[in-house]
């Protein structure tokens, strides 16, 4: 048989507590250690090669030399050769999945319009999906500017020169679009992180606090725009306020911390600029930044709790999206290899049903005085009558089993007791004991 679906609408539900249960904890486990991390790794490593390769050819080959005299052809022959992998082994990919995608939710329909009016594909809601579309852009406008191609037809003395007349234009857009290209592919590693629960926690917690930066950075360019302009409205002959976009740059300056402090003599001689500087000033560094840190705080310790729950979230969809690749031969030897046929053992000896899978704990972990299994001998036959229980009545075992329980509790009691202060000590215990007695005479009268 297939795959349940119970994963998936787990994974859909985006509830952290009911992912967290020790039933769905255990089958996902199950799933992601012994199937999905394979086949989830295999994927990944294909990416982590795509991105030294992607390294080597824009960030450590072309800087090897001070000066580009020194530069040598093998060097420049490295470099094409892993520009070349780079568009065909991962540009084509990327347009190849995205092209999927986008004709997999036209055809079905799975369009979200934003604002009633812009249809959007809902794939590219996932921030993966998207940034793999971004990236998969930066890399055929990179394609597009690709300065050796630009110089092939030039005369140059040295193969695949990338630095003739022809390419002197282009270089600096090709260079932002490749530094661009640069983040994603290191923002799209980040997926290694489901591997350890800790550490995919972590992450998400930051993305579930990054809104709060976003509120603040909000509040402090318009706070900016506002400061600034009503600067450059004021009679004042500074150059660092000298019109509303030098202004806001003076500002952010000052709020960074950035602003030369050789400049601030110059506005002291401007009352009125200083004053407006001293309100921005206390309006960013007392408010605005305690706010932030309160509003950090307030929604960290929102997610703290369910943060392992989002991560095995996480987790459950990337085991959803993993197991759709496995093969039906592969799915077969992973049921075969459970061997649900198998009755499970209770105890040694104990045999119990079949169909589930066992786990094991160390033996003081829950320990129990009295066995839930009822256990009568005897055949196994539906005819036969249901054997009666003994000690219906409250007998001797009973009274055992109530005394074992009220001996437990005065330990708990005294235990409690002695670790707390003298005087709160000898009223613990004077509570305890008449708790005890009471409870004594109760068994008593019973």
């Amino acid at each position: 048989g297939k795959m349940n679906k119970a994963m998936e609408w787990l994974s859909d539900n985006k509830d952290p507590k009911i992912i967290c249960h020790p039933a769905v904890v255990m089958f996902s486990d199950v799933f992601w250690g012994q199937l999905a991390n394979r086949y989830f790794l295999l994927g990944r490593l294909y990416f982590l090669f795509m991105l030294i390769v992607f390294l080597f050819s824009q960030s450590i080959l072309n800087h090897l030399h001070a000066h580009i005299e020194d530069e040598k052809e093998e060097e420049y022959i490295g470099i094409f050769a892993c520009r070349i992998v780079i568009y065909l082994g991962s540009m084509t990919r990327f347009i190849y999945q995205q092209m999927k995608q986008l004709i997999t939710d036209c055809r079905s329909g799975n369009v979200t319009r934003i604002g009633g009016i812009l249809p959007v594909p809902t794939y590219l809601f996932s921030y993966k999906e998207f940034g793999s579309m971004v990236l998969m852009t930066c890399l055929i406008l990179m394609l597009c500017l690709e300065p050796i191609l630009h110089c092939l037809g030039s005369d140059n003395k040295k193969l695949f020169y990338p630095h003739c007349k022809e390419a002197k234009n282009i270089k600096d857009a090709y260079s932002v679009i490749a530094a661009v290209a640069m983040l994603l592919y290191w923002l799209l590693l980040t997926d290694l992180t489901v591997f350890s629960m800790r550490i995919s926690a972590f992450l998400l917690v930051i993305g579930r606090v990054a809104s709060e930066v976003g509120l603040f950075l909000g509040a402090l360019v318009y706070i900016i725009v506002s400061f600034g302009s009503a600067i450059s409205s004021l009679n004042q002959k500074l150059k660092d306020f000298a019109g509303m976009h030098v202004g806001g740059l003076s500002l952010w300056e000052i709020a960074l911390g950035m602003y030369p402090t050789s400049h601030f003599e110059q506005v002291m001689d401007e009352p009125f600029v200083m004053v407006a500087i001293w309100l921005f000033a206390v309006l960013i560094a007392v408010f605005l930044m305690n706010l932030l840190i309160a509003q950090l705080n307030g929604a960290y310790a929102a997610v703290y709790d369910d943060m392992v729950g989002y991560a095995r979230l996480n987790r459950a969809a990337v085991i959803v999206t993993t197991l759709e690749q496995v093969s039906d031969k592969r799915w077969a030897r992973f049921i075969q290899a459970q061997r649900f046929e198998e009755r499970l053992e209770f105890n040694e000896g104990d045999i119990g049903l079949p169909g589930g899978l066992q786990l094991t704990e160390p033996s003081n972990a829950n320990p129990t005085t009295v066995d839930a299994i009822r256990r009568f001998g005897g055949s196994t036959s539906r005819a036969m009558p249901w054997p009666e229980e003994e000690n219906l009545d409250g007998g001797d075992d009973d009274k055992f089993d109530r005394l074992e329980k009220l001996i437990v509790r005065a330990t708990k009691n005294m235990g409690g007791s002695g670790r707390s202060k003298k005087g709160g000590s000898s009223s613990a215990g004077a509570s305890g004991s008449g708790g005890g007695s009471a409870g004594a005479e109760e068994e008593g009268s019973e």
